[in-house]
């Protein structure tokens, strides 16, 4: 009952920036993350974010990219900086239960390419 709308990929250079936005229709729930599908790869965490305050990073996200939360436009960011070819790949957002694993919502995706 909770439906995740990504925007905000899109074509960059390597060394630029970008913020992806996820946008819920009711509410998120316990944690919230961010997955990157690369082509011919498994989706994997990217950036997760509780619902307390509480973040994860991948290592290869760590330093370089940030989760938030915007809880009056009911929004979770994950802003990208230093982007490589390496974060080239299909970012979707995704929101479960901690106590209720049948309660797992995920976004469309949206694509990010970074240009080398």
């Amino acid at each position: 009952q909770v439906q995740l709308v990504e925007s905000g990929g899109g074509l960059v250079q390597a060394g630029g920036s970008l913020r992806l936005s996820c946008a819920a229709s009711g509410s998120f729930l316990s944690i919230t993350g961010w997955y990157r599908q690369a082509p011919g790869k498994q989706r994997e965490l990217v950036a997760s974010i509780a619902s307390g305050t509480g973040t994860n990073y991948a290592d290869s996200a760590k330093g370089r990219f940030t989760i938030s939360r915007d809880t009056a436009k009911n929004t979770v960011y994950l802003q990208m900086n230093s982007l490589n070819s390496e974060d080239t790949g299909v970012y979707y957002c995704n929101t479960r239960s901690h106590l209720n694993s049948r309660l797992t919502y995920w976004g469309q995706g949206t694509q990010v390419i970074v240009s080398s």
